[in-house]
């Protein structure tokens, strides 16, 4: 079994490709265009590495304090899948479109250009959090920057993102909804009234499968029927793209194809993003349906941060810039944890506040 899914987790994505129909009506309908690696500059480099370190080493942080008991409730640390957030959301305009995910949200919200400090003093349930203490790992929310979750639901967040593209449609904004959900969420119902509504109306959502290979601790192979999750839209006529989500500019390169499709009034995209998480599903999660090989093999020949290191190093940027970007993320995410240890927990009259009684 062991051997069986070290092979799975292997088989990691290509090169972003379109999703292959096999009967004719199909095939006639227009599809998006192959998506082609987004061709960064140096700058643009740095600035991707920078925000996938800053996610890493955070979360790193934010498992620590789990540890230390200043972190309650649930966990989902987001390490391994860096390249996906920060990949999709560089292409995305903070304020305008507008992003939802499930309850693995830390790195979404880092992705945004979110305060650390903020998001780190949620976690910790202090009132200078971002939800001012009340929302926690998984129900994290910031309006002005367009996010809207951070859902404890297993799929619930898809039938709120199509309401947001929706909204972006009929208020005819020009926005964009990008809605996440992983491989389990994949399976749930309310995902399917989604596409349908979604593409009966038109709306611009990019639909986003992260699929980390395991739906909490069950392999997508073992759990799914059609385990090419790119495919899954296609009876609602929603064409799919199967992308590497270890590479970090093949993301970037996907996003781009898929904004340009739902902008010109095509409809929604689905994006599946071939991706792993290098933790157990949540901090309670021992991980014991998969062996430590195979976690070191994906790390070992597929981690996003290092071989966006190594271009970097191979388009003249040196290790000493390297290392004090490196010595820059520790700091910020120190910082974060300091303010998040020290800000004074919410006054228990904020249990009364934002919470909506015998009116609607």
């Amino acid at each position: 079994m062991a051997k069986e899914q070290h092979v799975k987790a292997e088989s990691r994505a290509g090169p972003a490709r379109r999703a292959s129909v096999s009967s004719g009506s199909a095939s006639n309908r227009e599809r998006p265009a192959e998506p082609v690696r987004y061709q960064a500059t140096n700058a643009e480099m740095l600035e991707l590495y920078r925000q996938m370190l800053l996610i890493r080493r955070f979360e790193e942080k934010a498992g620590q304090l789990y540890g230390f008991g200043m972190i309650g409730g649930f966990c989902h640390l987001y390490i391994g899948q860096e390249a996906v957030a920060v990949g999709l959301q560089s292409a995305m305009r903070v304020g305008k479109d507008s992003v939802i995910t499930g309850y693995r949200d830390h790195g979404h919200m880092l992705a945004y250009g979110i305060d650390p400090k903020v998001i780190m003093a949620e976690l910790t349930g202090r009132a200078a959090g971002i939800s001012r203490g009340k929302g926690g790992s998984m129900h994290m929310f910031s309006v002005d920057h367009g996010f809207y979750g951070g859902h404890g639901i297993v799929g619930a967040q898809v039938g709120l993102g199509t309401g947001l593209a929706f909204k972006h449609k009929y208020a005819d904004d020009g926005g964009v909804c990008l809605t996440y959900f992983g491989d389990g969420a994949a399976n749930q119902g309310q995902v399917y009234e989604s596409f349908n509504m979604a593409e009966l109306w038109k709306l611009p959502v990019i639909f986003v499968i992260e699929n980390n290979q395991y739906a909490m601790g069950t392999s997508v192979n073992r759990a799914s029927a059609e385990d090419q999750l790119y495919r899954r839209g296609e009876s609602f006529r929603i064409p799919g793209i199967q992308v590497d989500g270890m590479d970090v500019l093949a993301v970037r390169g996907a996003a781009e194809e898929a904004r340009q499709w739902v902008l010109s009034g095509k409809g929604p995209i689905l994006l599946e993003l071939k991706t792993y998480r290098y933790r157990g599903h949540s901090m309670s999660d021992p991980a014991k349906y998969r062996s430590r090989e195979e976690v070191q093999a994906v790390r070992d020949k597929s981690d996003a941060i290092e071989h966006l290191k190594q271009e970097l190093e191979a388009a003249g940027v040196t290790e000493d810039e390297l290392k004090a970007l490196e010595k820059e993320i520790r700091q910020i995410v120190q910082e974060a944890a300091d303010f998040a240890e020290q800000a004074p927990e919410p006054e228990l009259a904020e249990l009364y506040t934002d919470v909506l009684v015998g009116q609607y």
